[in-house]
């Protein structure tokens, strides 16, 4: 597929499929296809199918690869020999897969017998191998998990998923039932401090499904268990998901178990997926979260590194959730979302990558451009379309974005003429006077309009006492505590050259 100069130059399909599965690209072909339907964009829709069949073959999902075949040559086209044989082989693997897990899968969907192993701590694999007339071995615990890896390859996601959270328990070290009441009878015994230590130690991270360790292979199980949740649409499980995986590579890198580059590149796909993650749960608190992630210093390293692509996304996330931090902050306080604006700044200068969105925010905040901030925000609108990710958050960025052209103007002007401003929002003057009203009331701003005179008269903005301290104590710990480190590098590195002083002095003395 080749990308003229329309809506195609800001599609980034191409560039977000290399660090996403192959059952995400689904979706975003879908939405590909919609925008052909409706003549936004001029792919061939026979390319796009033929981009899903090439993401087909490899997978298991065999019926849909048919269907897809046939829209790329034609419903009367003779579907080939090995697709129907890749049907047989998929059907017979999958009967010999249950077959060598059927005592655990059995246990699993008797809720009543789990439940009773659950509750007197018997629900592990180690528990669960000592009794000889369930037949569950660890052996039978890793075929369990092909099994579930192979349902999700054949498009069975919502019973992957079960699959991979009851594999993940059997693994984990939950705390008890009743560990809150043995440890409150510890602090009787003169021994309770060692005990309810012990305690502690037996519980795994509750981050990561209280798995108490994690390797490559449950790393990879733990991202199919992210994978199965975007795809069957469960975005908050979805959420604690991300953190179980972003949890575990931290670990695996803390240890030494992963290297720095293998750490970057996975991180790199972990900011991809979790696109679907926070762009769906925007209005739970999503946005905020991306924000965080991708400010985060390893993982805007990952983005300035393998995928500059993703700045759109972190600058569409903190226009559209600015004001809410806004109005969360004490008493009204403008110093985070200043704090969030001056990041995303700094990860702009250090990403080579632009698109009207990114240009909107650096001819407002960094050239102070409004003419081309202007041109630009109309632009907006068609990146927006064209994006799988932003498309439904078009009507509330175009609102976002027209207040904040508004804040910036404001702060440079006392006295703004309607009909010039409604020209920098892209609006007639009776909808520039209407929506800034609306404004007025909605954001509690320190104006108002002379309609006499066709223009609105800005009040002071003085910044309180308050935020002038919280703004230059910010980071006064982290400043005091890397000058200490300064200081005693210089101190050790003192006392080393004085004790080589006094050897050399003993040497030549001798």
């Amino acid at each position: 597929m080749t990308a003229p100069s329309g809506l195609e130059q800001w599609d980034l399909t191409s560039k977000t499929s290399l660090f996403l599965d192959r059952h995400m690209m689904f979706p975003l072909l879908e939405y590909l296809d919609g925008l052909i339907e409706a003549d936004k964009i001029s792919y061939s829709s026979k390319d796009v199918a033929a981009a899903r069949l090439s993401l087909l073959r490899p997978t298991h999902m065999v019926d849909y690869a048919v269907d897809t075949y046939k829209s790329v040559h034609g419903d009367s086209a003779e579907i080939p020999a090995e697709m129907e044989e890749q049907k047989t082989q998929v059907f017979k693997q999958l009967e010999e897969l249950e077959s060598g897990c059927k005592p655990l899968t059995d246990l699993c969907n008797n809720e009543e017998e789990k439940t009773k192993l659950v509750s007197s701590g018997k629900w592990s694999i180690a528990a669960l191998s000592q009794e000889a007339d369930l037949n569950i071995t660890p052996e039978v615990l890793e075929i369990y998990r092909k099994t579930a890896k192979f349902q999700f390859e054949c498009g069975n996601y919502q019973r992957a998923r079960d699959m991979l959270e009851n594999y993940i328990s059997l693994l984990a070290k939950p705390p008890g039932p009743d560990s809150a009441g043995d440890e409150e009878m510890d602090d009787y015994k003169t021994n309770s401090k060692q005990q309810s230590s012990d305690k502690k130690e037996d519980v795994g991270n509750p981050t990561i499904y209280y798995l108490k360790s994690v390797d490559a292979k449950l790393l990879q199980v733990l991202w199919g268990r992210l994978a199965c949740e975007i795809l069957v649409e469960q975005w908050e499980a979805a959420s604690v998901a991300l953190d179980a995986v972003k949890a575990a590579l931290e670990s695996l890198v803390s240890s030494k178990r992963m290297s720095a580059i293998e750490a970057l590149s996975e991180r790199t796909w972990l900011l991809h997926w979790s696109l679907f993650v926070y762009w769906n749960n925007s209005a739970k608190g999503g946005l905020e979260q991306l924000v965080e992630l991708f400010h985060t210093e390893r993982y805007k390293q990952a983005i300035t590194t393998n995928a500059p692509h993703l700045l759109r996304y972190l600058t569409a996330a903190v226009l559209l959730c600015k004001r809410r931090i806004t109005k969360k902050a004490a008493a009204g306080s403008t110093a985070e979302a200043r704090r969030l604006m001056k990041n995303l700044i700094n990860v702009m200068q250090d990403c080579d990558y632009s698109d009207p969105i990114v240009e909107f925010v650096n001819c407002l905040c960094v050239k102070f451009d409004f003419e081309s901030a202007q041109i630009k925000l109309q632009e907006c609108e068609k990146v927006l379309d064209a994006d799988f990710f932003l498309c439904k958050q078009t009507g509330l960025f175009m609102e976002e974005a027209r207040v904040f052209v508004f804040e910036n103007y404001c702060r440079i002007h006392n006295k703004i003429d309607l009909q010039a401003l409604g020209k920098k929002l892209a609006m007639n003057e009776d909808e520039a006077e209407h929506w800034i009203v609306d404004l007025i009331r909605n954001a509690d701003l320190d104006a108002k309009i002379d309609s006499e005179e066709g223009c609105v008269v800005m009040g002071g903005s003085v910044q309180s006492v308050y935020e002038q301290v919280m703004e230059r104590t910010r980071d006064l710990n982290v400043r005091s505590a890397t000058m200490a480190q300064n200081l005693n590098k210089l101190l050790v590195d003192a006392r080393k050259n004085k004790a080589k002083a006094e050897a050399l002095a003993r040497e030549e003395a001798e």
